[in-house]
């Protein structure tokens, strides 16, 4: 069983990685928000409600809560860098095919998911 200071460790470097992703376009940064939006609920109700109610963090985290939704302006933007991805792993990485055909898989797999996702452009979630 997973214990709450673990659960707080992980929401930490959940939280960080989160925020390196804003800086680094290879990173993403809501998912990581989202991790550590789950392990603070099961770690400190007190870090869980700062996430919450960060300025900069905290949106994403309720707008996929409350719609499960993507910006459409997000989509836009991540799904051509991850085209642009694949096209430069599968033609210029001097590497196995197997594993060029597991990084399709993958980003492929992520356009999927992020393409089928609703898409809120509504006002962000304030409450």
């Amino acid at each position: 069983m997973i214990t709450k200071p673990l659960f707080m460790l992980m929401g930490h470097l959940a939280t960080a990685l989160g925020v390196i992703g804003i800086f680094l376009p290879i990173m993403p940064t809501t998912p990581f928000l989202l991790l550590a939006s789950y392990c603070y609920s099961k770690g400190s109700e007190k870090f869980h409600k700062w996430l919450h109610n960060h300025k900069h963090l905290g949106p994403p985290v309720k707008n996929w809560e409350k719609y499960g939704s993507i910006p459409f302006k997000v989509k836009a933007f991540v799904i051509p860098f991850i085209c642009l991805n694949l096209v430069y792993v599968t033609a210029y990485v001097q590497v196995s095919i197997y594993i060029k055909g597991l990084v399709a898989a993958i980003c492929l797999g992520v356009i999927g998911f992020i393409a089928t996702r609703p898409s809120h452009n509504g006002p962000q979630v304030d409450d």
